[in-house]
């Protein structure tokens, strides 16, 4: 809303920007057709006086020969003519009819400097008396009187444009400052909504602050309590964890044990059996025979791989389980030197397998739990090395950097990759991607992920397949106190 009254009352000031610009475009032109036009009043009286100024001077020069005084004045005048008809003549250049007049004067003005300069050399001659014949026979007056006509009609044309160009100048300075008013009422209106809007707009703010310092209230007590909610679920968790892991240790440990009772009862029996064959043939049938030395044997080696399956869920079960319990505490960490280590006691397995493991760049300083973050990038890299790709040897990079307030820690391989449909499954307990090659039983990542999360971070992967694998881990550089929780 505040946006679209300060665009309004731009774009309107805009235009009644540009209003004014040509109202007072069009003032200065008119302005100046008025100054041109009594610029040429005025060299209309300057060709006139000089006109006149000259015939006087010519006159009093015949009536007094021997007077230098009016031979100079008629010489001045003579001289400053020409440059006064030039003037006028290029002041109405755009006005025909003033040209015509001009045109009209010009022809009389050569005919009387004519018999101007001929009376003025028959005086200076001497002869005075010829020139005043001459005088009296050219009819200078009637002469003087049509000039004076074109003079007159000269300054009533530019009386007429004056007129002309008073009104529109008139009518410039009316719609100019019918223009500043607009303006100025319209500045008035936008300044008035604007305030109106922002102060409604700063009274909605208020009440919008107030809400959200009351949800946020709210939501702190609400976050503390679903805080305290999921701390109890996970103990719980993580004792049902480790109490079933234990309950199911027992039944175990019975199945394993009544497992070699049967081995050794198997053995015994096929003793019998093998006696059997030996001594009485006939009492043994094929059955009896085939039970005893492979049905019993392949059944109790199921049993036995089951359960030894079994307890090493189990024993990861607990192993998560005592995680999870585990009190964190933070120190500074170098990383460098922890894969450093991670690849020392890989030493044996990295020269069997011509696998390389290389830090790229610095790694970030980083303040965190120790062997959490031994045990993720233990798993991570040992993942590396164990998932390589049949046709090449294998290469893990691990890189980080620092952001703001987290740091990011990368380990890449060329390896197998694992198909993009299963970047989350792999991470879920028990669950594997690919061919099943290799020894585990799914429980790596799960792990990291979970210690990734009590580190107050996130884990992620980008894959696929046969273009190897990068885990990214995310993390803050200082472990709080509220992340230990």
């Amino acid at each position: 809303m505040l946006i679209a009254f300060m665009a309004v009352g731009f774009l309107a000031l805009l235009a009644a920007g540009f209003a004014a610009a040509w109202v007072t475009g069009e003032l200065a032109k008119h302005s100046q057709a008025v100054s041109h036009t009594y610029e040429v009043e005025l060299a209309i009286a300057d060709t006139r006086r000089l006109i006149e100024q000259g015939e006087t001077a010519r006159r009093g020069y015949l009536l007094s020969p021997g007077t230098p005084r009016f031979l100079e004045a008629y010489n001045d005048a003579a001289k400053a003519l020409p440059r006064a008809e030039k003037k006028l003549r290029q002041l109405t250049y755009d006005n025909p009819r003033q040209q015509a007049h001009i045109r009209k004067l010009e022809q009389h003005l050569r005919e009387l400097q004519t018999l101007r300069g001929q009376s003025v050399e028959l005086i200076v001659a001497g002869k005075v008396g010829e020139a005043r014949e001459l005088f009296q026979t050219e009819m200078s007056s009637a002469r003087f009187r049509e000039v004076r006509a074109v003079f007159d009609q000269m300054t009533r044309e530019e009386r007429a444009l004056l007129a002309i160009r008073d009104a529109q100048q008139e009518r410039s300075i009316s719609l100019f400052y019918t223009v500043l008013v607009v303006a100025g009422l319209l500045l008035a209106a936008v300044a008035i909504s604007a305030l109106l809007v922002v102060v409604r707009y700063t009274g909605d703010l208020a009440q919008s602050r107030e809400q959200l310092q009351q949800l946020n209230e709210s939501l702190e007590a609400i976050v503390v309590d679903r805080t305290s909610d999921l701390s109890r679920a996970n103990d719980e968790i993580q004792r049902f964890a480790y109490i079933v892991s234990h309950d199911l240790r027992s039944p175990l440990v019975n199945v394993m044990g009544f497992t070699a009772e049967l081995e050794a009862a198997t053995a015994t029996l096929r003793e019998l059996v093998e006696q059997a064959e030996q001594d009485a043939p006939d009492i043994l049938t094929d059955d009896a025979r085939l039970a005893a030395q492979e049905d019993l044997p392949e059944a109790i080696g199921f049993i036995r791989t089951s359960t030894q399956k079994m307890d090493r869920l189990i024993n990861a079960i607990l192993a998560l389980s005592r995680q999870g319990r585990r009190v964190l505490a933070p120190e500074t960490l170098d990383l460098m030197r922890m894969v450093s280590q991670i690849r020392d006691s890989m030493a044996h397995r990295l020269d069997e397998t011509g696998a390389r493991i290389d830090v790229v760049g610095n790694l970030p300083a980083l303040v965190s739990d120790r062997v959490a973050i031994e045990q993720i990038l233990s798993n991570l890299i040992e993942n590396a090395v164990k998932y390589r790709h049949p046709d090449r040897p294998v290469e893990v990079q691990v890189s980080g950097a620092a952001g703001g307030d987290r740091v990011w820690i990368e380990v890449s391989d060329n390896g197998r990759g694992i198909d993009p449909r299963d970047h989350e499954r792999v991470f879920d307990l028990f669950r594997r991607s690919g061919t099943q090659d290799q020894p585990g039983e799914g429980i790596g990542l799960a792990h990291v992920r979970a210690l990734a999360y009590r580190l107050g971070g996130t884990i992620t992967l980008r894959s696929a397949l046969g273009e190897g694998a990068t885990f990214r881990l995310s993390l803050p550089s200082t472990l709080s106190l509220q992340e230990k929780s």
